[in-house]
């Protein structure tokens, strides 16, 4: 349990961002207020937001885990992201600041139509809900070891703090906690790496040597294979998902478009890049650094998989105050994406369902109120499925399935929009849709298949679902749209 000295950190941590929430209240006068925080966010507080986005209680816990039970082969996935960044700075960015979008996806009604906004918004939609779970049931893992509560109440009590400031102060309580967050994220992590170092640095020979000699630094296999986790798999699933997150995704735009101009937009995207990187690197280290310790005393036989450890560890080894610090790290990793996730959904479900299909002009206080509501009608879905989360082998391997089977449908979908704007009907579309959530259901479900039926079996690596589903949209979408024009009739 936690001492006195952590309890004051957390609890100052929990009125902190509450009281952001609080001040930023007083100036939710407009919809678009609530959204994009009037577009005066400042570039290095976007760009920490976007940083935060990526770095979330997944990354604190399951990468780490994932980490101390094979090797560094996430890494590979951060370092995808200076390519994505690179060309949605270069190419994407200006296009989008020239339309002065809300949501992402009105983007795809101008290029494509009205079906591949709504269909991208509504897998859009539920990839959150999915990112949102997985976050809750981390957090409520890491602080059940430390507080007289089951896991169940944690996650809800988690969810309801997040609610109450992300609903009052909108995109600028978002911005600004997330700040707030950052800094408390990189202290603890860098606290955590040092106090490891001390442990297995030591000794002859010392612990990080039984981690080195057995490959638990290898960035993965360099066989030519999708069955397993190659690194050639990872950098196919990497540069997907980076183009996804920063080209598709709302949680990501959203944050960059609130900022003045196109440069600090272009700036905000660079500052989250660099930062990540390292810190993925750092997160990775403490998993390799937990193999190498726990290899020379012992883990209890209740620790039964790797996502545990770290919370095993912070709740063993750490002194009173730097636990309390690492707690509210862990919290506020969790807190900075889920807030984040709480505002997009609710502008998404408002601007591309609600006010597209609403013929009349919405007063703005009407418009603050339906985006509070969806506020919590998308918290209160998050926090209940992250209740199923808590039987999961590996949270990180669930969230990359997840984000495969929700997030690569409308990858391709933007794809198509850059490729063939205005050429592609809704007929095109359609098919294209059809396939790739074929081709999801085939890469999901077709496994283990009873004999007779194992020539129809998917031997991918679930990681590339979503990848796989993007090839197969454009390629169906793209061959449509250039042999059979006739089939563009009501486009």
């Amino acid at each position: 349990m936690l001492a006195a000295m952590d309890l004051v950190i957390l609890i100052a941590y929990a009125i902190g961002v509450a009281g952001i929430g609080l001040y930023f209240a007083r100036r939710m006068k407009s919809g678009e207020q609530f959204m994009v925080a009037g577009r005066r966010i400042p570039a290095w507080a976007a760009g920490l937001a976007v940083m935060s986005a990526y770095t979330s209680s997944i990354s604190y816990i399951a990468t780490p885990g994932k980490a101390f039970d094979t090797d560094w082969h996430p890494l590979i996935f951060a370092l995808c992201g200076i390519p994505a960044a690179w060309f949605v700075t270069t190419y994407i960015i200006p296009l989008y600041w020239r339309m002065r979008i809300i949501s992402v996806y009105s983007f795809l009604e101008e290029k494509l139509g009205v079906w591949a906004r709504l269909y991208a918004s509504a897998a859009f939609l539920l990839y959150m809900l999915g990112r949102m779970a997985v976050i809750l049931y981390l957090t409520g893992l890491l602080l059940v070891n430390f507080l007289p509560q089951p896991i169940g109440v944690v996650i809800l009590l988690v969810g309801f703090v997040t609610i109450l400031y992300t609903l009052l102060g909108g995109m600028e309580a978002v911005v600004w906690t997330d700040v707030l967050q950052s800094v408390v994220m990189i202290g603890g992590i860098v606290l955590c790496a040092g106090s490891l170092s001390r442990a297995i640095l030591q000794g002859d020979p010392p612990p990080i040597a039984l981690a080195l000699a057995q490959g638990k630094f290898s960035l993965g296999s360099l066989d030519f294979s999708l069955a397993k986790r190659t690194v050639w798999v990872m950098l196919l699933y990497g540069l997907t998902e980076n183009l996804r997150n920063l080209m598709a995704d709302q949680n990501y735009v959203q944050k960059y478009a609130s900022v003045p101009s196109v440069q600090a937009a272009r700036r905000s995207v660079w500052t989250a890049m660099l930062i990540y990187l390292p810190m993925t690197a750092l997160f990775l280290y403490i998993g390799t650094a937990l193999y190498a310790y726990y290899s020379s005393v012992g883990l209890p036989d209740t620790i039964v998989k790797g996502d545990q450890v770290f919370p095993h560890f912070i709740a063993t080894q750490l002194p009173a105050g730097i636990k309390g610090l690492i707690v509210a790290a862990i919290v506020a990793a969790a807190m900075s994406t889920l807030d984040s996730g709480l505002n997009c959904s609710a502008t998404v479900s408002y601007m591309d369902f609600y006010r597209r299909f609403r013929p009349s002009q919405v007063e703005e206080r009407e418009s603050v109120r339906l985006l509070r509501l969806g506020t919590i009608l998308w918290g209160v879905l998050g926090s209940l499925f992250a209740l199923l989360m808590i039987r999961a082998r590996s949270a990180l391997d669930v969230w990359w399935t997840i984000s495969g089977i929700f997030g690569g449908g409308f990858l391709g979908i933007f794809l198509l929009a850059l490729l063939r704007p205005g050429k592609v009907g809704t007929s095109h579309g359609v098919a294209g849709i059809v396939t790739s959530i074929a081709v999801i259901c085939w890469g999901t479900y077709a496994r283990n298949l009873p004999a007779g039926w194992q020539w129809a079996e998917c031997h991918l690596d679930t990681i590339l679902i979503g990848a796989v589903a993007t090839f197969a949209f454009c390629l169906v979408s793209l061959s449509l749209s250039w042999f059979a024009p006739a089939a563009r009739k009501g486009a």
